[in-house]
């Protein structure tokens, strides 16, 4: 499809390349942007900016963040012992919405995964390594899939010798889906994994 703007035709191929976005949600967010007022396009543009101005990674946990450390790092209600590991910040924010976690995170950005080219050199593994060395408990929550998985076990690999708790997060069926219509790998892990009734 032609425009009769170029500008629109470019911001359409611009906005199509970010992830979940297609060419018609692409367009749409382009007509969107043009009937905004004057103010509202200088606000995004300079948020845009400072967003990778000013955005880095946090030197303790690699969470994105402005200050270094970062504010859970930084908290001192925060449980330094106790270290959750998850693949992407996009986790810790997960994570953070349940408001029930009190300890610091730790993340990887990624899974071991030699077909995409993702090393063990690639990830956070070292830091994590010397971080442990002061940490009571890891919590692991990476994605359930065979990417994690590996992660996972190379990690616990290197930390076996650690005098350190090493624990997982629970995986099985999320409320509300019924018993039939999961898959098999889920259903075993709900009954792996399942706790005692108190």
């Amino acid at each position: 499809m032609k425009f009769s703007s170029k500008t629109i035709e470019e911001m359409i191929d611009i906005l199509s390349t970010l992830p979940t976005i297609g060419r018609k949600s692409a367009q749409r967010l382009t007509l969107f942007l043009l009937r905004q007022p004057e103010e509202f396009i200088q606000k995004f543009s300079e948020t845009l900016v400072k967003l990778k101005k000013d955005i880095k990674l946090c030197s303790l946990c690699f969470n994105f963040t402005e200050t270094d450390p970062c504010p859970i790092c930084s908290s001192p209600e925060r449980n330094k012992e106790l270290i959750c590991v998850v693949e992407q910040p996009d986790d810790v924010l997960a994570i953070e919405k349940t408001n029930q976690y009190k300890g610091v995170y730790h993340v990887l950005h990624g899974a071991i995964n030699h077909l995409d080219g993702i090393s063990v050199s690639k990830l956070k593994i070292s830091e994590l390594l010397q971080r442990a060395k002061t940490a009571k408990e890891i919590i692991f929550a990476l994605n359930p899939s065979v990417e994690g998985e590996v992660t996972i076990h190379y990690i616990v690999s290197l930390l076996k010798n650690y005098p350190i708790k090493l624990t997982r997060i629970a995986r099985g069926l999320p409320i509300g889906i019924e018993i039939q219509y999961a898959d098999d790998a889920t259903l075993l892990n709900a009954i792996e994994n399942r706790t005692e009734i108190k």
